[in-house]
């Protein structure tokens, strides 16, 4: 059996940049085992399966080392795969059924739109030893999905060097570490060692957590933000329509075929 895949990078305007995801294109559902197995030997943040036989296009995304609800730059890298390497799809506008619901991308020129559930965060008191193996000093923690700490500064973000391995052992929620920007609405880092990911490096599903939050504190709709990971994500999000939007530019790195027995 031969799979044809993509490796894209997303959120960056250069290869070696933003969030590296794999695409594999399907007729019908391979093994779930099989499948966490290619995500596995992959490495890299998520791998996306999607069936291109049916509109809406079933997808689901797997990191190294479980499936995922949701994943944003995945899901964009998809829209790109299908619009602009396989050309299997000549719309503006493409609709995915996922674990999350339904999720929508429009393309505009060269950049692709997702749209994202709203994740309205609340007060929580996270365990200590959580705390503890992130790091700092946050001002506040929430949680929406995602457990969110909220530092004073961009600096108190770049400064962060967390515990992964006491993370991993707590079994934590994936942590957004997010603070107003030097010069963006606001900055972020994303933690996942429980997910087989110990820092994302461009993370699309954090805003819908992030921007209902700082769309409120900046007082705005449209806001800029960028991740500081060691690649680096820079984002446009949108708040309209009770929705997220958060946009993407994507390159291409590879593309070949998976060999399977």
């Amino acid at each position: 059996m031969e799979i044809r895949f993509y490796h894209v990078d997303v959120f960056t305007s250069r290869v070696f940049g933003g969030n590296p995801a794999v695409v594999c294109l399907l007729q019908k559902w391979l093994p779930e085992e099989l499948m966490q197995a290619i995500a596995a030997e992959n490495r890299v943040s998520e791998t996306a399966f999607v069936l291109t036989d049916r509109q809406p296009y079933p997808l689901r995304w797997f990191t190294p080392t479980r499936e995922v609800e949701l994943c944003g730059h995945a899901t964009v890298a998809t829209a790109y795969v299908l619009c602009e390497l396989a050309r299997i799809v000549a719309a503006d506008e493409l609709s995915f059924t996922t674990r999350s619901g339904e999720l929508i991308v429009k393309r505009r020129g060269w950049d692709f739109w997702l749209r994202l559930p709203v994740w309205e965060p609340a007060h929580w008191d996270p365990p200590a030893r959580l705390l503890q193996a992130v790091g700092g000093e946050p001002l506040e923690t929430l949680r929406a999905h995602y457990a969110v700490f909220v530092y004073e500064n961009q600096r108190e973000i770049e400064l962060l060097v967390p515990d992964y391995r006491l993370m991993q052992s707590l079994d934590a929620p994936p942590v957004v570490a997010t603070a107003p920007g030097n010069d963006v609405d606001y900055v972020f880092r994303f933690f996942a060692p429980a997910w087989g990911i110990d820092e994302d490096p461009a993370t699309g599903s954090a805003h819908a957590v992030l921007v209902p939050f700082w769309a409120r504190r900046r007082c705005k709709w449209w806001l800029r933000a960028r991740q500081l990971s060691n690649r680096g994500g820079e984002f446009q999000c949108e708040y309209r329509d009770n929705h997220v939007w958060v946009c993407g530019s994507v390159r291409l790195y590879a593309e070949g075929l998976i060999h399977l027995p």
